[in-house]
């Protein structure tokens, strides 16, 4: 029996020597099936492993896997330069072109999928992140990890500075144009100007994109089995971020139909033109109206109500 747990902490050691030499040179450990059953599914082990499937060849055409890849490797390079850094959880990756038997054995058909291998016993449910609810953004990826193994990551981005720089043109050429108007500044007091401004940031903040901005899901989803491509997420906890630019233009749509209708209403045009206008207004708002009721009954299973559109 001695003889036996010197030899499962000999090789307990080798494992975790070999892992750490890994992680030394790539925070994220690329492995293939042998390394997988050697390092991951096969004691001793008393380490956890993060592991993301994915599919990242250029045939595979997997946008999103690319996306998640980048904010797992800030996650792993968060992890593996701080300074609480230990051999207490590895990040990985198996690639379906290099590991495909991986696949079979845990009987996933898709991708990208995040799993976590505990040190003992088998992976229970809420060991596989819930991309589609959560995204894939790196902030989201630490606190599950911190869920699953205590080992609290703080993420650190390489520093971006497109934001700063957009922001400084924009500033300066809102400040050469006022610069050349100096003398005729009347546009500051248009109110049509200022309502445009301001339904254009209506739009925007209504549609969803702050949710975007927090939680970082994929701009669409592709099923790997059938090819097909989903742009309006089926669960009213998630969306993607193509849906919300969806969402967005079918509401200026409906806000469209209502200018229509209150101009046709109010102008000093002729009869002709504000019958048009009319007529506009309301196929715009009973079309997009429409759509976008059948969206949000996609996403309310069981919403009774329709309009148009079943």
């Amino acid at each position: 029996l001695q003889l036996m747990l010197c030899v499962l902490q000999t090789l307990l050691s080798e494992k975790v020597t070999q892992m750490m030499e890994w992680a030394s040179k790539r925070s994220v450990i690329r492995m293939n099936g042998d390394k997988f059953r050697r390092f991951v599914k096969a004691p001793p082990r008393n380490y956890s492993v993060v592991i993301m499937f994915t599919a990242l060849q250029p045939q595979r055409q997997c946008g999103v896997c690319r996306q998640a890849d980048e904010e797992f490797q800030v996650l792993a390079n968060s992890w593996r330069y701080s300074s609480a850094f230990t051999n207490k959880v590895f990040f990985a990756s198996v690639d379906f072109d290099e590991g495909s038997d991986v696949f079979q054995m845990l009987n996933m058909n898709s991708a990208p999928t995040f799993l976590h291998f505990p040190p003992k016993g088998k992976p229970r449910r809420t060991d596989t992140y819930e991309l589609q609810v959560r995204g894939f953004a790196a902030e989201q990826l630490a606190r599950w990890v911190a869920d699953r193994t205590d080992v609290q990551i703080r993420v650190i981005r390489p520093p971006n500075y497109a934001g700063p720089l957009l922001l400084g043109f924009l500033l300066a050429v809102i400040g050469g144009l006022a610069y050349l108007r100096r003398h005729n500044l009347e546009f500051l007091f248009n109110k049509n100007v200022w309502a445009f401004s301001a339904l254009c940031f209506v739009l925007i903040m209504t549609s969803g994109q702050m949710w975007n901005h927090i939680r970082g899901p994929p701009y669409a989803h592709k099923n790997p089995s059938t090819g097909q491509v989903s742009y309006i997420h089926g669960s009213s906890q998630a969306q993607f971020v193509a849906e919300t630019h969806i969402v967005l233009l079918f509401n200026a749509a409906v806000t469209m139909g209502m200018v229509l209708l209150c101009e046709a209403a109010t102008s000093d045009m002729d009869i002709g033109k504000r019958k048009i206008m009319c007529v506009a207004g309301i196929g715009l708002v009973m079309l997009f109206f429409s759509w976008l009721l059948s969206i949000f009954r996609a996403k309310y299973h069981g919403y009774p109500y329709s309009f148009l559109l079943s």
